[in-house]
């Protein structure tokens, strides 16, 4: 989709949901996840969508997929991507060669629990940003600053949001 389509399809969205605001909000679809033999999972969404994961050989997975981590990290690389590029066509600015790159450091004994004084999650993360040479440096900076600052991956990793456990048994 062009820059300019893709600015069309936003001031739509916009425009329709500043009129019906009651239809903002809204559960997002279930990923639900069962396990196929190990560690490797497949991951099914209600619109017929799949993936798997498998963890390193080192934990008793075989490597056969990404794993879930890594699957983070895409999703953070790749929202960040899709908000920056959404926020420059509403702005009519070009990113040439745009390239969004997500890393994490992260301390294993927390995942294994070998020190409950350790988080299972990444210690940090690094989200780096690469854009071509740009008319506009000033209004590249905004645009990746909004970009971040909008994309539900990153406002996820930020800010604590509550989970609710809903187990079943039997």
């Amino acid at each position: 989709m062009s820059s300019s389509r893709i600015a069309e399809a936003i001031k739509s969205a916009k425009e329709f949901l500043g009129a019906h605001t009651d239809e903002a909000r809204y559960r997002d679809s279930t990923a639900s996840a069962v396990v196929m033999e190990g560690l490797r999972i497949r991951v099914t969404g209600t619109d017929g969508s799949s993936l798997e994961t498998d963890m390193v050989a080192g934990v008793g997975g075989t490597g056969s997929a990404p794993s879930p981590g890594w699957l983070f990290r895409a999703a953070y690389a790749s929202c960040a991507a899709t908000l920056m590029v959404m926020r420059a066509a509403e702005q009519g600015v070009e990113l040439p060669g745009l390239q969004v790159d997500v890393d994490s450091e992260s301390d294993d004994r927390g995942i294994l629990g070998i020190s409950e004084d350790v988080s299972a999650g990444p210690v940090s993360m690094r989200v780096a940003v690469r854009v071509g040479p740009a008319a506009d440096e000033a209004a590249v900076r905004r645009i990746v600053e909004w970009g971040l600052k909008h994309c539900p991956v990153d406002d996820a990793v930020r800010r604590p949001i509550p989970v609710e456990l809903d187990l079943q048994v039997g």
